[in-house]
């Protein structure tokens, strides 16, 4: 293939971590996994982040800086007979790496199939997943393997690379190309720096020599021609995130739509369904305490029944939630505090609700003056739960729907003094 027929985010890919955009935790000075690498002493892993923020990359990275046969496997194309394959030419070999791409989408049968090889050094693996691997990567392989954690790329990261790529890349340099605004890049691409790459060499096409990429030009281009830039399928996370945003606006017409989208797309069911079930509790929540149930009903439902039966239950999911009433109380109250815990630090439990096990303790006054509840009128007995520094904080406020005006005048009803319910 000549080089011009190479994706710009291709030629562009870093062969060395000091080139790599962003993940300092992981790649700079010191790090950890720089120091394995430099020590040679790379383990199994599972390289987890969103899209486009460099796991393959740093996948050959590894490969190349060891100088070592390194075998790519694709879970949505690859089998366990392909996994075999590999396994036994890495025998011959003194040290191999297998690098297997999305690996949340490989099914137990699959997974176990590593095992071994894993275990007794024939190869090491390195698994690239977007997805959480404690719910997708089965536990025995996942004792086996360190998790690293890669973060979004954020907007100074992304600006670095557009400016990177046209000034150093070959066939962009050719084309004097300005960058004059980046806003329109950046937000179209969703922080996936494959995808920002061949955007811009998508707008770098379509713009004459010496001309500048304003926010307004980039819009124009990629409006022509999306069909073109999104040909790998890259409109994965857009769909569920209008899924997601389609249900939390209580539209069922506009969630079963791009629920089709996605099935019709033969995305992973429990992909959908663990995404249903967030929502569940972050939009409805206590609104409608029934629609965690119906959710995580769904969930198990959907692993045991499988395509083409459990678009059905999806269905009946998404309208349901779709349809429900919203809060998003619970969030917000425990981001609140969060965010407490945060800027206060590890305050001290009050003394009165600590746990008092020993006479030493007892004699300290921990649990002293506790009032039990259930021996006060209504199971009630009004006292400080929160430490002294944050006392009258009041992280959670009931919704403005049925069942949490319920919670709502159970609140004001106790707790007249404290809190302003």
């Amino acid at each position: 293939m000549s080089n011009e027929a190479i994706p710009l985010a291709e030629r562009l890919r870093p062969s060395t971590l000091d080139a790599l955009a962003g993940q300092k935790h992981l790649t700079g000075k010191g790090s950890i996994l720089r120091t394995a690498i430099e020590q040679g002493k790379v383990p199994s892993m599972i390289l987890w982040g969103p899209p486009g923020v460099g796991k393959t990359t740093i996948a050959n990275i590894i490969a190349h800086t060891l100088n070592v046969p390194f075998y790519t496997l694709s879970a949505i194309s690859s089998g366990v007979k392909d996994v075999r394959e590999v396994i036994e030419d890495a025998k011959t070999k003194e040290r191999a790496i297998l690098f297997i791409d999305e690996i949340h989408r490989f099914n137990k049968g699959q997974q176990d199939a590593l095992l071994g090889a894993v275990e007794k050094g024939t190869i090491t693996l390195i698994g690239a997943t977007t997805e959480n691997p404690s719910f997708e990567v089965n536990s025995a392989l996942l004792s086996r393997c360190q998790v690293y954690v890669l973060k979004p790329l954020d907007e100074a990261d992304l600006t670095a690379l557009l400016e990177f790529a046209l000034k150093n890349d070959e066939q962009l340099k050719k084309k004097n190309i300005i960058l004059k605004e980046t806003s329109a890049l950046i937000n179209i691409s969703g922080g996936d720096a494959r995808k920002l790459l061949n955007l811009l060499e998508l707008v770098t096409d379509a713009l004459d020599d010496n001309a500048e990429i304003t926010d307004e030009k980039v819009m124009e281009i990629a409006q022509q021609r999306i069909a073109l830039y999104d040909k790998k399928g890259e409109q994965h996370y857009d769909i569920i995130s209008a899924f997601i945003k389609s249900m939390r606006g209580s539209d069922p017409n506009g969630a079963v739509y791009w629920l089709a989208r996605m099935i019709e797309g033969g995305e992973d069911v429990k992909f959908i369904a663990r995404r249903m079930l967030i929502l569940a509790s972050e939009d409805i929540g206590n609104a409608n305490p029934n629609a965690l149930l119906l959710a995580n009903a769904t969930f198990e439902a959907v692993n045991k029944i499988g395509y083409p039966e459990a678009r059905i239950i999806l269905s009946q999911c998404a309208v349901y939630l779709a349809t429900s009433a919203k809060s998003n109380a619970s969030y917000m109250a425990i981001d609140a505090a969060l965010s407490a815990v945060r800027s206060y630090g590890d305050l001290p439990v009050p003394l009165h609700i600590r746990n008092a096990p020993t006479k030493l303790m007892k004699n300290m006054n921990y649990g002293k003056d506790y009032k039990y509840s259930h021996s006060y009128e209504n199971n009630f007995s009004e006292q400080e739960y929160l430490p002294g520094e944050i006392s009258g904080n009041k992280f959670y406020e009931p919704g403005q729907n049925a069942r949490e005006n319920e919670i709502r005048k159970f609140l004001q009803d106790r707790w007249k003094k404290k809190y302003n319910y």
